[in-house]
């Protein structure tokens, strides 16, 4: 009596294989999209498993299967980038990277999305927008954007500060606005808010933002062409549909504040 049932659970099993193999198939003749990658979260980092994760991950993913695509994630060293790109390691460069800081130096699809800076300080801190940072101690992680606001390498609105000290994890930097080392402390909107939330109410943000960049996808000049252009429009669908909003709000980010609406001008 038991035969049916278990003539069944075969037949499902069995429907459930072939489904797998006819996927792993047909993912297997798709084309694949070899992507360089920074470890820079949340952009782009490794989950618990150490499988690649973040924003542009995910967007990558999601754009890939539209365009019939197989994403390949590949940590380089950054420093390198350019040789990756030309000796064809990889076939584009996709992880936060900075499109008015290198205008010219490669193929760009994008804007897709903007990166803000943010400065967090204590809740009862006399501190409430950037001129009142003048003559403050203040801190970042060491080569980060933030870092290059507060030592004046990148143009900004923050005005001439007492001290500037640069950690090398984001637990220093945290530590040392908790203990008072610091005045304030700034770095990548995602990291920072999270710190705020999780703060129990003990610090806060201001509303101005000391940097703002334009995030691309960069390609060789002179290769992948048709790609590029695919990409493009791929990014724009993605964006007027909502999917991007959706992604960036899963990290914690504003989408009002970060999704680029529409083409460059």
């Amino acid at each position: 009596m038991f035969k049916k049932p278990l003539i069944f659970v075969c037949m499902t099993v069995i429907v459930f294989l072939l489904i797998c193999g006819c996927a792993a198939k047909q993912e297997a003749s798709l084309p694949q999209l070899i992507i360089g990658c920074n470890n820079y979260e949340p952009y782009y980092y490794a989950d618990a498993d150490g499988e690649p994760a973040g924003m542009d991950v995910d967007l990558a993913k999601e754009a890939c299967v539209r365009m019939g695509y197989v994403p390949v994630f590949r940590q380089i060293n950054w420093n390198e980038r350019d040789a990756a790109l030309e000796s064809g390691e990889v076939d584009c460069l996709w992880s936060c990277l900075t499109m008015d800081v290198l205008p010219d130096d490669y193929a760009w699809v994008g804007p897709y999305m903007r990166s803000r800076q943010v400065v967090a300080v204590r809740s009862d801190s006399q501190i409430y927008a950037l001129k009142d940072l003048e003559g403050k101690r203040a801190a970042a992680q060491a080569t980060t954007k933030a870092s290059g606001v507060f030592l004046h390498e990148i143009n900004s609105p923050v005005p001439q500060l007492k001290q500037v000290n640069c950690f090398s994890t984001t637990e220093e930097l945290f530590a040392a606005l908790r203990k008072g080392y610091v005045d304030a402390i700034a770095g990548h909107e995602a990291m920072i808010t999270a710190f705020v939330k999780g703060g129990n109410g003990n610090y806060r943000l201001l509303e101005e933002s000391p940097y703002v960049s334009e995030l691309g996808v960069a390609f060789e000049k002179g290769t992948h062409q048709d790609l590029a252009e695919r990409l493009t429009e791929t990014l724009r669908a993605m964006e007027a549909d909502g999917t991007i909003t959706r992604i960036v709000e899963k990290y914690g980010l504003d989408a009002a504040k970060v999704v680029w609406k529409g083409a460059r001008k």
